[in-house]
């Protein structure tokens, strides 16, 4: 049996989420992901404006994006925003409890779009976590390696990637991947691909 968890949006509420989005100055690439269970990785993660401008590109598609937020956000009145926004409230102290509950979230479900940021952190770092390739791995969802350029102004959810059963190696393809496409995080310093 599936969960109830929102995963479209009104189309006026999208149409004026992808207006936003233009008089920002946001030109995007492509549409929303295809599958029923997917993952966007969003690729540089400098700042907490990118949750805006990725909220506003996925929902001009009519669908929404999840991201995981830690719990302790989910106050009132913050927090019926954020669920209303695709936000899941999760344990930040266990990787692997909030890896894991997220899973059991995604196979109830049966269309589950879940945006993640494989950096983990907004400040420059060295090596990128691997929980989204758990998380594609026990439910299959379709790993997609999208990004949003504040240089250019430009977003997408980039193509898919066809995971193995080795995290360290597609990691490095994910590496080899956003290294030659000159990327620029809102906060400049903030982003190195390893």
């Amino acid at each position: 049996m599936s969960k109830k968890v929102k995963s479209t949006v009104s189309p006026r509420w999208a149409k004026l989420c992808g207006w936003c989005l233009r008089r920002l100055g946001w030109e995007s690439v492509g549409g929303p992901m295809k599958e029923k269970k997917a993952i966007v990785l969003g690729v540089p993660h400098t700042t907490a404006w990118d949750f805006l401008i990725c909220y506003l590109f996925y929902t001009q598609f009519g669908k929404v994006a999840h991201i995981m937020i830690k719990k302790e956000f989910f106050f009132w009145p913050v927090g019926p925003i954020l669920r209303a926004c695709g936000a899941v409230p999760v344990d930040r102290q266990s990787a692997a409890t909030m890896v894991r509950s997220l899973i059991h979230v995604m196979e109830g479900c049966d269309e589950f779009h879940l945006a993640i940021a494989p950096e983990g952190t907004r400040k420059a770092t060295r090596r990128w976590k691997g929980g989204y390739h758990l998380i594609a791995q026990e439910t299959g969802a379709t790993v997609y390696l999208g990004y949003y350029d504040w240089g250019r102004k430009r977003i997408s959810v980039g193509e898919p990637m066809k995971l193995t059963d080795d995290p360290k190696a597609d990691l490095q393809r994910i590496y080899d991947h956003y290294r030659p496409l000159g990327l620029q995080g809102k906060n400049k310093d903030g982003f190195i691909v390893p």
